[in-house]
């Protein structure tokens, strides 16, 4: 079967075109390498871990190194991956210290226990031998430093981590792959919304956030508490298994969010190969190889909530 991959790097209100070229060209980066390998026989588990690790590794992005810190000054990242074949689910939730937690989550497929919190998830690293890490950069201090002193009225921290991004917010990663024997894998990570309470838990490392069956798989970003109210990746991978079409699904389940008034967005593809986005927010920063080319969602109009290739 011919593989296909769509990746994300968040949900933003990003206007400035020089801000857009720099993450289409990282985007577009991941995705060939990416689609390479998968390409190369590489299973769509082992793709989305790889994608994952590519963009928690970019600073622009809200995940792994670049995250935003919490109203304490922490960084606490979360992350999730679904097997669809084997309809396996596993992550961490609010880990720290280190460099990709989408490896944890990787490691927890197969165990009995795939779930874990903080403590749980930091215990598990040092178990693995896993190096510590600090994921903050310079820019994530000055900007927390510049919030601090207006006492954290903002609601979340910025998207992308380039200083001419003054409002772009809703930072997480997520990558969706098929290979080539038609098996389908889901996997979702991010450093929160930043600024956030103490405690707080994305959607990113819940099925509402991230989930796979044999039949599709989705990943969303956006205001995590938004796509936990929609329960949006579960809700549109269910749909497709209930008979719907990928994008029949997501313009269904896309129409019911804007009705709610959320800020979103999902990235999907299903066992034939169609690939499908949605968003209630202005920009998707998505990216995805169709096995022919490559394209992406970053310039479509505000008011373009929906959008599909056919496989």
């Amino acid at each position: 079967m011919q593989p296909k991959l769509i990746i994300h790097g968040g949900a933003s209100s990003l206007d400035d075109k020089g801000g857009l070229a720099l993450v289409r060209q990282s985007l577009h980066q991941i995705v060939m390498e990416v689609y390479q390998a998968l390409n190369q026989d590489l299973t769509a588990v082992e793709a989305v871990r790889l994608g994952c690790e590519l963009l928690e590794n970019e600073p622009r992005f809200n995940a792994g190194t670049g995250s935003v810190l919490q109203s304490d000054g922490q960084v606490r990242m979360s992350a999730s991956l679904m097997d669809g074949q084997r309809q396996n689910f596993s992550g961490v939730i609010n880990v720290s210290r280190v460099k990709n937690p989408i490896h944890l989550a990787h490691f927890l497929q197969q165990e009995t226990d795939r779930i874990l919190s903080d403590y749980g998830a930091l215990e598990l690293a040092r178990e693995l031998q896993i190096p510590c890490y600090d994921p903050l950069t310079d820019f994530r201090i000055q900007e927390w430093l510049e919030e601090r002193k207006d006492n954290f009225q903002k609601k979340m921290a910025r998207l992308i981590a380039e200083p001419a991004d003054t409002e772009a917010r809703k930072g997480t990663i997520g990558v969706v792959a098929l290979d080539r024997e038609g098996r389908i894998a889901a996997g979702t990570s991010t450093g929160g919304k930043g600024l956030e309470r103490i405690g707080r838990v994305s959607d990113s490392a819940m099925p509402a956030g991230n989930y796979a069956t044999a039949q599709a798989g989705v990943s969303c970003t956006g205001v995590g508490e938004d796509i936990i109210n929609e329960c949006l990746a579960a809700k549109i991978v269910i749909r497709v298994g209930d008979g719907l079409s990928l994008q029949q699904a997501m313009t269904k389940s896309i129409t019911e969010a804007q009705a709610h008034s959320t800020d979103l967005a999902a990235i999907a593809l299903d066992q034939q190969g169609n690939l499908a986005w949605g968003k209630t927010c202005p920009v998707l920063l998505a990216a995805y190889h169709t096995g022919q080319s490559l394209g992406d969602t970053l310039e479509l109009a505000d008011d373009q909530a929906w959008g599909h290739v056919s496989a």
